[in-house]
């Protein structure tokens, strides 16, 4: 338990500039998390770098294998957001919904949340704004976690806030590691 707690208070910790998107809800059970992003391209652009190019700007520090490189999305129910390296692999996520330029929904827990009793839902959808697209993003977590779910809300928080500012950078910019106002 007390490493749970110690990896909570370290992923929070990592992410001390990122400015959170919101935790819409939290309790002991499950919490909740939205964000909202203003891309520049169209949505069924937006959608396909997103899917197609996650190994172009996912950050590498969150993945098993530190190399963004061996992530893939198949974007079709029952497709995996999956990690693959010689030695090994892991599902990160699967795909439940896809709906290509609109809508992506995935279940599962990211990163340390698939060894506990949880499951999570990741809604993203692309919508037309003006002549770009509003992206947004619905994390909802739900199930038993050792002295409750709440503790994550703001650690996962950070974490996608992160990554979804690092697929701004780079649906916008053409790298993710563009700061704002570069």
């Amino acid at each position: 338990m007390r490493q749970t707690n110690y990896l909570a208070l370290a992923l929070l910790m990592m992410f001390p500039s990122v400015l959170a998107a919101e935790v819409a809800d939290s309790g002991p059970a499950g919490f909740t998390i939205r964000g909202t992003l203003n891309l520049q391209a169209p949505p069924a652009d937006a959608y396909q770098k997103f899917v197609l190019n996650v190994g172009s700007w996912w950050a590498p520090g969150h993945t098993f294998s530190r190399d963004a490189g061996n992530l893939s999305i198949d974007d079709r129910p029952g497709g995996c957001f999956c990690e693959k390296w010689p030695e090994g692999g892991v599902q990160h996520l699967q795909v439940v919904s896809a709906v290509p330029g609109k809508a992506l929904t995935m279940r599962g827990g990211l990163g340390p949340l698939m060894a506990l009793a949880v499951t999570g839902g990741l809604e993203i959808r692309f919508t037309v704004a003006g002549s770009g697209t509003k992206l947004t993003y619905t994390y909802s977590v739900g199930g038993y976690i050792p002295n409750g779910a709440d503790a994550w809300a703001k650690p996962v928080d950070g974490m996608l806030a992160e990554t979804f500012g690092l697929f701004q950078n780079y649906a916008d910019k053409g790298n993710p590691a563009v700061k704002e106002g570069k």
